[in-house]
């Protein structure tokens, strides 16, 4: 039977750049094998699957795939699956509102809200389902040099040192000296997420007008050489900025730039609310550019 699918890019309002994501809008029937074989066919760094929510109250049900294993939580496919729902299912409504959204996702529930005014890039954004938390011992700093091609002394800036953070995915996370530091990374060092381990995300202060941070994530053992735009990363990132630079209470924004040095420039918006001293809320969005369709015949 026909499946209709679309394909997206991520966290940009301009087609071919940030992060590409394929979505299959007709997924009841497959199983997890025949999912897996359709992610490695797209080989993008993710597929969304869509399916009728367990829950009627909810809008779908989605599963998310790179070409190696499923995820039970990932940002670009949960933005890009919500704009895309929303845009495709109600789209007067969204060029009047917002558009609340809830996605079953293996991690749990996730609420989302897409916007779509006019003369404005589709967009999207959700709220973690889960808070950041610090997940085990990091390596060393001389480690992950090694296994980024880099020197000892280009690891770390500030206040700034590696952790282990996830919310709901694990994340080395590299802090790197420079934005020349992050240039100079070698993909192929080393295969970061190798036997279900954590992939490495890298960042260093600055870049484009307005970001605060610059960031690469590497993947290989999850089929992701690199990674245009890593939403997941970014949501974990939220624990890993209170650790180190920790902000007053209210609500904050942090821009982070991603995928420049693959030619997909991409940039994520990290709102974290912050209460007593701690994140009590964060969430993770940006615009959706619409590439194309078609249809699976599977």
């Amino acid at each position: 039977m026909p499946r209709a699918y679309r394909l997206l890019d991520v966290f940009t309002d301009t087609p071919l750049g940030g992060n590409p994501l394929a979505v299959v809008l007709d997924a009841d029937g497959l199983d997890d094998a025949r999912m897996q074989a359709i992610a490695g066919e797209f080989n993008l760094s993710e597929t969304v699957f869509v399916f009728e929510p367990r829950d009627p109250v909810n809008t779908a049900a989605v599963r998310i795939f790179t070409p190696g294993h499923e995820l039970p939580f990932a940002g670009h496919p949960t933005v890009g699956a919500a704009a895309l729902i929303a845009h495709l299912r109600a789209p007067q409504m969204l060029a009047a509102q917002d558009l609340r959204l809830v996605l079953e996702e293996k991690v749990g529930d996730v609420v989302c809200v897409a916007r779509h005014r006019r003369g404005q890039a589709l967009a999207a954004s959700f709220a973690l389902p889960r808070l950041p938390q610090e997940i085990g011992p990091a390596p060393t700093a001389e480690e992950i040099a090694a296994g980024l091609g880099l020197a000892p002394a280009d690891i770390g800036f500030g206040a700034y040192l590696p952790v282990v953070y996830g919310a709901g995915v694990p994340f080395i996370f590299a802090p790197l000296a420079s934005l020349e530091a992050l240039a100079r990374v070698d993909p192929d060092r080393r295969r970061w997420g190798a036997d279900d381990g954590p992939a490495v995300y890298c960042y260093a202060p600055g870049g484009g007008e307005g970001a605060d941070y610059s960031a690469r994530m590497f993947a290989a053992g999850w089929g992701i050489r690199e990674d245009p735009a890593t939403g997941s990363a970014a949501a974990a990132f939220a624990g890993v900025h209170m650790r180190f630079a920790p902000l007053g209470d209210g609500e904050h924004t942090v821009v982070i730039d991603q995928g420049i040095e693959m030619g997909r420039p991409s940039r994520i918006a990290l709102g974290l609310e912050v209460d007593g001293g701690a994140l009590v809320a964060a969430t993770i969005g940006g615009p959706v550019a619409l590439i194309g369709e078609g249809a699976l015949e599977l």
